[in-house]
């Protein structure tokens, strides 16, 4: 169980998770320091490491959309963050596969800055709420890659068990 850390509406941008004037900046490393560098108190929440690994924002639809940059994946990756949202812009949805970013499809999601989530493989379930909602699963390929970590750590995996 994880608590919900962040609620945003429909139609986040990449520039809103990652602000464009930090675009010099790209090592996986060091991008979660500007995850959504213009919700001060959020952001300052992170610095401090107070925003336990795992916890949830939840958004509304299109989340992602804008620009194709990794970093607004990688910001979010980097402290270990699940993104619940209605929908997910295609781009963002792929680079967050790519970077092992947990991100859930959940049309129905219903859920409030700190409310209490439970992610089961077929259910986001809102203990706080006493409902619960049905996730659109991805396909079990690119499932297998967020699992794995990642592309690169999905790729090196096959390969080694390639070589037995």
């Amino acid at each position: 169980m994880t608590n919900v850390v962040l609620k945003l509406g429909d139609d986040i941008s990449t520039d809103i998770i990652y602000p464009g004037r930090f675009m010099a900046t790209v090592l996986p490393t060091e991008t979660p320091q500007y995850a959504f560098a213009d919700h001060t108190e959020f952001n300052a929440r992170l610095k401090k490491g107070e925003i336990p690994a795992g916890s949830v924002i939840v958004a509304g639809k299109n989340f992602g959309c804008g620009s194709s940059r990794e970093q607004a994946a990688s910001c979010l990756k980097g402290p270990d963050l699940v993104v619940v949202a209605k929908h997910f812009a295609r781009i963002f949805l792929q680079n967050s596969i790519n970077l092992g970013l947990r991100t859930v499809i959940c049309p129905e999601i219903e859920a409030e800055e700190g409310d209490e989530l439970e992610i089961t493989a077929d259910k986001v379930i809102n203990k706080t709420k006493g409902k619960s909602f049905d996730i659109v699963p991805l396909p079990k390929a690119r499932q297998a890659i967020i699992d794995a970590g990642g592309l690169i750590p999905y790729t090196r995996q096959r390969v080694l068990e390639g070589k037995k």
